[in-house]
């Protein structure tokens, strides 16, 4: 597989790991029994660096955070996906650091969370390390 193909399909990957997080990451299941922490996170206010925050707004911002560096990865990704093969070749570093950036977010993901996130971080992963890999064809 080329490296175009194999950046378009991580940038893919990581739209709908990134729609999936957004629609997903403030759901709590009621199996869970997490009312009560929750509802703990909304309550407790604080003051941090002149703002009045809660837990919950941490959380949020957070995970808003995530989605954004998702949506950001996967544009580079398609990018990286529509250079030349000197172009490629001349960026090896930042390929290599962006997969394995990827490769940290997948350990961390399977240590910290489940399934779903933890397949999409891997393909992302796979992917990313696959296009790194292989040598661009210069021409």
């Amino acid at each position: 597989m080329k490296p175009s193909f194999l950046y378009r399909a991580a940038a893919v990957l990581l739209v709908l790991f990134a729609i999936g997080h957004q629609l997903g990451f403030r759901h709590m299941d009621p199996a869970w029994n997490a009312d009560d922490v929750v509802r703990g996170m909304r309550a407790t206010h604080f003051a941090v660096q002149g703002f009045t925050r809660t837990y919950w707004s941490f959380f949020s911002g957070f995970g808003f955070f995530v989605t954004i560096l998702l949506l950001f990865s996967a544009v580079l990704a398609w990018e990286l996906g529509g250079l030349s093969g000197p172009t490629l070749q001349a960026l090896s570093r930042t390929r290599w650091a962006f997969a394995m950036s990827y490769a940290a977010i997948t350990i961390t993901t399977w240590a910290y969370f489940f399934m779903a996130p933890g397949v999409f971080a891997t393909l992302v992963a796979v992917f990313l390390i696959l296009a790194a890999v292989k040598r661009p064809a210069v021409v």
